[in-house]
């Protein structure tokens, strides 16, 4: 990636001294759950880092589709990204409010749209503040077009039939289920309504907190070669443990390498009434 640090994570240290560059965009992507009373909107509106531009999960999605956030249409994203001033050449810096959750999905967004300039902050918003940088406030500065073309990358998305096929197929493809464990486990009701507790069959559970420090940012790398031996150890039948090591392999481009051998990479993000995206990061 030009211009950006071989890592996928960047610091508010980092940013603050790029923050005025003109082919900088900062982007904010926090969302909330819905059974989360804040309004993601409304704190964007009243504090953000300087110059970012909110990005609306809800909004940049396939609203044809009765599953929530499916991926939009390459010319909607395109389009929406125009408006935004993100445009080829653009190196687009991501965060959220609550310390690294949502920005992930809209970092992996634009890698399925062939944009590979992106980063997301490590600790979001809070890590921002805690430095004593500089927030926004009043009305968003608004931003010139600039030109984004869409190039899909197919490979790093999967539909319902194959994830269905993945199950079936024994241990040739690992499945990450990165809720928390009481959903994981069906003890906790989802939060959207009609959607059934539990997981898919086979699936191992990686919690994305567990992948986080309590501020919001990533574990260090030895912490994490840690959970990745944990993982070895889960694995049952269905998923070796070579095979869960790979799985957790994706997590190499953040903080750091595990040497492992078997399966290609997955994860698999689970949508509304059943159905399911496997994500495929490489």
């Amino acid at each position: 990636m030009s211009g950006l640090p071989d890592d996928p994570l960047v610091s508010a240290a980092w940013l603050n001294e790029r923050i005025g560059a003109p082919d900088i965009r900062v982007l904010d992507a926090t969302w909330f759950m819905p059974n989360d009373p804040r309004d993601a909107k409304a704190l964007y509106a009243e504090r953000r880092i300087p110059g970012a531009i909110f990005f609306d999960i809800d909004e940049i999605s396939d609203l044809s589709s009765d599953l929530p956030h499916m991926l939009p249409p390459p010319e909607k994203f395109a389009s929406r990204m125009k408006k935004a001033g993100v445009g080829d050449g653009t190196r687009v810096i991501i965060y959220d409010n609550h310390g690294l959750m949502t920005a992930a999905r809209v970092w992996w967004t634009f890698r399925v749209f062939g944009h590979e300039d992106v980063a997301v902050l490590d600790g979001g918003f809070p890590a921002w503040g805690k430095a004593g940088y500089e927030i926004e406030t009043g009305a968003p500065r608004a931003r010139m077009e600039r030109h984004f073309t869409p190039r899909v990358r197919a490979d790093l998305v999967r539909n319902l039939t194959d994830v269905q096929r993945a199950i079936d197929g024994g241990n040739k493809t690992s499945i990450l289920d990165a809720r928390a464990a009481p959903r994981f486990k069906g003890e906790a009701p989802e939060p959207r309504a009609g959607l059934r507790s539990g997981h898919m069959p086979g699936a191992l559970n990686v919690p994305f907190g567990s992948l986080l420090n309590a501020d919001g940012t990533m574990k260090p790398t030895d912490e994490l070669k840690q959970l990745s031996t944990a993982l070895a150890s889960k694995a049952t039948r269905r998923l070796s443990a070579a095979a869960a090591r790979a799985s957790l392999r994706p997590l190499s481009r953040w903080r750091w390498r595990v040497q492992g051998a078997g399966t290609r990479p997955s994860m698999t993000a689970p949508g509304a009434n059943g159905a399911a995206i496997r994500i495929r990061l490489l």
